[in-house]
């Protein structure tokens, strides 16, 4: 049969059961929404034009740094001021995507102060020796010009001054992190229309703003770049630590998990008395004290309610409850804890029979690197959808009647004249916005939405892929009645094309629901955001309840999805009658589960601690020049910021200790499932034998039965 076949038959196991397609209709509905999110794609790329966002535009809406302005990256502002100083329509037409200023492509940005000179307005005084040609409008030529210094600066052809800049994406800004604008450095003779020296500075600052304050960025992360040019060798070869380390650790536990458990347990109930002897201790202190919260009252001053007796007599208190709590825990627990101890071992044990299983994260990561590629491109191909729409301008309406100019008058900025409006000498065909006009893109909103509900549910379907995959090959292993004898060959792979072939809409289905309760928490974020100043305090609360009911709901469903995910891998049934059978197995044995998931978290926080804070601190004193290293050419005073190096080390051996312990996690959360249904499904009776371990059986005090011999 296509869509079934026999698994591994062996005693009573699940894997004697007979895999089918599970979830048809979701799958086709999964595989219907991919080929819409493929049209989606090649329509976005058909239509867009990324280019508007990554390259910046003249006045005229040409691209700087592409095309006929292949060797001009850079946009020139004429007049910078005027980028912070309009208030008028124009200013509020272009959306923050022009200054009411003409623009140019050009190849450098200028890098000194210059102002047109007084002399320049002499009869006979030809425009070409003051302007640079460089910083014109194109179509504009200053040595075949019959109009004089006057006309020019009217007509906004050739800029009357410009100042040091830095290009910045593209954009010639003040660079005010130099030396440059300091006043002792600026020009006397280079002052704004009815200003002085201060005040030009000032206005320059004014017109940049916040963007200029950023200038040094570019120059450290060049920096940056630099260091990690230097230092990659040593980056890589402290991941190559974290990874290894990660790995051993895992390994160990299979003979190290019973002394660590107890030693972190221990180590917890230490703490905890040690804090009752502390209180205990300045409760005794304070004896003599007059103060209580009476006296105080509110205050933001915590060190006052230390000083107060009766705030320690209630931090003495408490943690007496909670050691008690945690002894009488350990006692009436003991067993459980030994279980958990067991299936910690078990775990380590699999993943030394299955070492591939710890590299699948790579797997997961390629995909979820594809997924947020193709939702990023789609995004930004839709959202530069359209032909972009030109209209007339008036750049400057102090300068003559530029009431000829019509509402909303479009215009081509190949064929546009400024000749044909004589009255107004700064009117410009300026680029707006871009068309919304057409199907397509009267619908790029709804498009948009779209591109996030399939990204969601595509990068929900990759994480139960992977947890489905995992989740068969651990559990194969458990499933082994003589291991590793009887564990399959390739048992991951085998398990990912089980799950490709059998379960993708099962896997669907689970992501589906996810997707869902994240698509709502999106609109209320949303909503929050878009009506907050207009919020009442009771509206403010319901939409907080509403964010943290929906926070909740969407932690319980990954819960119920990652339990579901491993009873389809072990029995191949569809996701409703999976969900429903791992909840209800969880609940019957809620003690196990709370004991098990607290102390494997317990472990596995002190693994990524004991990985990433080793591989840190050695990262520090490397980097940092204490740790001396014979025979290499690696020095730390080359090093602009050498802790730039330990952060990618520390982070790097956080993302390779998270993705090795996620495999062990989920490894430790098959087999107990599987261990949960091996104690209800068999008896060690011949026919029904027991699949786990010789260690769980003797804490159990359960094994399995000899056959009889006739």
């Amino acid at each position: 049969m296509l869509c079934s076949e026999w698994v591994n038959p062996h005693h009573s196991s699940p894997a004697n059961n007979i895999l089918s397609c599970t979830d048809i209709i979701c799958c086709v509905l999964f595989m219907l929404i991919i080929a819409g999110y493929m049209v989606v794609g090649v329509l976005a790329w058909l239509y867009g034009d990324p280019r508007h966002v990554l390259y910046p535009r003249n006045s005229t809406g040409m691209f700087c740094g592409v095309g006929q302005n292949n060797d001009k990256p850079s946009v020139m502002y004429f007049d910078i001021i005027k980028c912070a100083t309009a208030t008028n329509i124009m200013a509020a037409a272009l959306q923050g995507l022009q200054c009411p200023t003409t623009q140019v492509c050009v190849k450098t940005c200028p890098s000194e102060f210059w102002i047109l000179p007084p002399s320049a307005h002499f009869p006979g005084a030809k425009p070409a020796d003051f302007f640079n040609q460089d910083y014109c409008v194109p179509s504009f030529q200053l040595k075949d010009t019959k109009y004089v210094t006057m006309d020019i600066g009217n007509k906004e052809l050739c800029p009357l001054f410009y100042m040091p800049t830095t290009s910045v994406l593209g954009r010639c800004l003040p660079s005010l992190g130099g030396n440059a604008y300091n006043p002792s450095n600026f020009p006397s003779n280079f002052t704004l229309p009815g200003l002085d020296v201060n005040g030009t500075l000032a206005a320059i600052r004014n017109a940049t703003g916040d963007v200029t304050n950023s200038f040094n960025i570019k120059d450290v992360g060049l920096r940056i770049f630099e260091d990690f040019a230097k230092s990659w060798q040593w980056i890589v070869a402290g991941l190559v630590i974290a990874m290894v380390v990660s790995v051993l650790f895992l390994l160990l536990l299979r003979f190290t998990a019973p002394v660590l458990v107890w030693v972190l347990i221990i180590g917890v109930l230490a703490v905890g008395a040690f804090g009752i002897w502390y209180c205990y201790n300045e409760y005794m202190s304070l004896a003599s004290s007059s103060l209580n919260f009476s006296n105080v009252g509110l205050t933001t001053n915590v060190q006052v309610y230390l000083q107060v007796r009766d705030t320690w007599l209630a931090f003495l208190i408490i943690l007496c409850v909670v050691e008690a709590i945690l002894l009488l825990a350990l006692i009436f627990l003991r067993t459980r804890i030994l279980i958990a101890i067991a299936l910690i071992q078990e775990t380590s044990k699999a993943l030394g029979h299955m070492m591939s299983t710890l590299f699948y994260p790579i797997v997961t990561f390629v995909l979820l690197l594809v997924c947020v590629s193709y939702w990023g491109i789609t995004a930004l191909y839709l959202a530069t959808s359209g032909a972009p729409v030109y209209k007339v301008v008036a750049m400057n309406t102090s300068q003559g009647d530029c009431s000829v100019i019509r509402a909303n008058e479009t215009c081509d900025p190949e064929m546009f004249n400024s000749t044909q409006y004589p009255t107004c000498p700064s009117a410009r065909c300026v680029f707006i916005n871009y068309n919304t006009e057409g199907l397509f893109q009267r619908n790029l909103f709804n498009l948009q939405i779209y591109n996030v509900f399939a990204f969601l549910w595509c990068v929900n379907f990759v994480i139960a892929l992977g947890h489905c995959t995992l989740a068969g090959a651990f559990g194969s292993y458990y499933w082994a009645f003589s291991k590793p004898a009887d564990i399959p060959t390739f048992p991951l792979i085998q398990s990912f094309m089980r799950a490709l072939r059998y379960h993708v809409g099962s896997l669907a289905f689970g992501a589906l629901i996810l997707t869902l309760v994240q698509m709502v928490r999106i609109i209320l974020e949303y909503l929050d955001h878009k009506f907050k100043e207009a919020q009442n305090p009771c509206t403010r609360f319901i939409m907080c309840c509403l964010k943290c009911c929906f926070w909740c709901l969407e932690k319980f469903i990954k819960f119920i999805n990652r339990n579901a995910y491993i009873m389809i891998a072990i029995y191949g049934k569809n996701f409703c009658v999976s969900a429903k059978n791992a909840f209800s197995l969880l609940m019957r044995n809620i003690i196990r589960v709370v004991v098990l998931d607290k102390v494997t978290d317990l472990l596995l926080f002190f693994g990524k601690l004991l990985v990433v804070g080793g591989v840190g601190v050695l990262a520090f004193f490397f980097f940092s020049g204490r740790i001396q290293t014979p025979g290499t050419t690696f020095e730390t005073a080359a090093l602009n910021y050498y802790w730039m190096p330990i952060i990618t080390v520390v982070f790097g051996a956080y993302l390779i200790a998270h993705g090795f312990f996620s495999v062990y996690n989920m490894g430790v959360d098959t087999l107990f499932l599987c261990f949960l249904e091996d104690l209800e499904r068999n008896d060690g009776s011949p026919e029904k034998p027991y699949f786990m371990s010789k260690n769980l059986m003797k804490i159990l005090n359960k094994k399995n039965k000899a056959p009889k011999t006739s």
